[in-house]
């Protein structure tokens, strides 16, 4: 079992902690005894191993030894963060395998998005609605590096060059623009998922304060009527995630070329619980302490870096952020620094 970030154990030991703090189930107090150092230490809790990174609270469940919390650049990074997050009644996996299909971008963010624009009178973002002429995958070492060649880009692009991540088992790195995410599905049971999305903002340029935790918050999906919310990029993806059901059927589906992702990442599943099953660890596990894990992800996202981080802020889950006009401002003010020293530089 991987580590896995606790919200609500957070909240309650958050004034205690340092970033490489470990708690093991040890019985740190006994009031009504005696001061008997030899019981105190005698008696455990049964417990996992929790540690703090990026201002959040992640806990391992599993057999020991415990691997090193992978130090992850998103989390580490300077930056002013910010995570919003929900609970959603559907399996993680669905969510998973739609981190492997780049095609949904261009019509579910894009062609749709556009469709809602029109007729509710707002422009939708329209690097989204680019066609995809190529998509690829590979494996590597922490998951499946995804990418895709757009109409007017070619492969020396950051969306082929680069691409972007996903990071088994459970987290997608996106971004661009000054704007780092990480993307993290918690499953609670079969058919519960909390859903995080985790993000850095430090675009060049930019001015900030040095920042413990992120700002929390809740991001919604349903109106007040049940209906899914989905004028905003990921209420469109929750409605194609949640309305398979609690555990879509996949014994109906057709599996065609454009879903080679989704296969990659189910063959990758079905060889790493093998590789479990024997005693040896899956990808990813972590056994020497790093400082941070880098990661690609594109910079110039779409090939529309100055619209983007604007879009990712106002017609993303960050519109329900309670500092979203500082996210603005943060972008807004390095942009026009950069403009400033180029325009000094010419």
């Amino acid at each position: 079992m991987p580590y896995l970030p606790d919200l609500g154990v957070f909240k309650r030991v958050q004034s205690s902690l340092s970033r490489r703090t470990v708690f093991e189930g040890n019985c740190v107090e006994q009031p009504a005894e005696a001061d008997n150092q030899n019981f105190r230490d005698r008696v455990k809790q049964k417990a996992g191993k929790a540690q703090v990174m990026g201002g959040m609270i992640w806990v391992y469940v599993g057999p020991d030894p415990a691997p090193e919390l992978p130090r992850f650049d998103v989390f580490v990074m300077d930056g002013v963060k910010d995570c919003g997050y929900a609970t959603l009644p559907c399996n993680w996996l669905q969510i998973m395998e739609n981190s492997v299909d780049p095609h949904h971008v261009e019509w579910l963010h894009g062609y749709y998005f556009n469709f809602m624009g029109e007729t509710q009178g707002f422009d939708a973002p329209k690097a989204f609605q680019k066609k995809h002429l190529k998509t690829g995958f590979e494996e590597m070492e922490w998951g499946i590096l995804k990418r895709r060649v757009l109409e007017g880009a070619t492969e020396e692009n950051d969306d082929w060059k680069v691409g972007h991540p996903l990071v088994f088992p459970y987290f997608m790195r996106v971004g661009g623009a000054g704007i780092d995410q990480m993307q993290i599905r918690v499953p609670i049971d079969d058919t519960t998922t909390w859903k995080l999305f985790y993000s850095n903002h430090a675009p060049d340029g930019g001015q900030w304060e040095p920042q413990d935790r992120p700002v929390f918050y809740e991001y919604f999906w349903r109106d007040e009527q049940g209906r899914f919310i989905t004028d905003y990029i990921e209420g469109q993806d929750i409605m194609a995630w949640v309305s398979q059901g609690p555990v879509t059927d996949r014994t109906q589906e057709h599996l065609g070329r454009s879903d080679a992702g989704v296969a990659m990442l189910r063959k990758m599943f079905k060889e790493n619980m093998k590789r479990v099953a024997n005693g040896e660890d899956p990808i990813g596990t972590v056994r020497e302490p790093r400082d941070i894990i880098p990661l690609p992800c594109e910079r110039d996202k779409f090939g529309a870096e100055r619209e983007f981080a604007e879009a990712f802020i106002t017609m993303g889950s960050m519109r329900y952020s309670p500092q979203k006009q500082q996210l603005l401002d943060l972008h807004a003010d390095a942009w026009a620094r950069r403009e400033a020293k180029a325009g000094a530089g010419a």
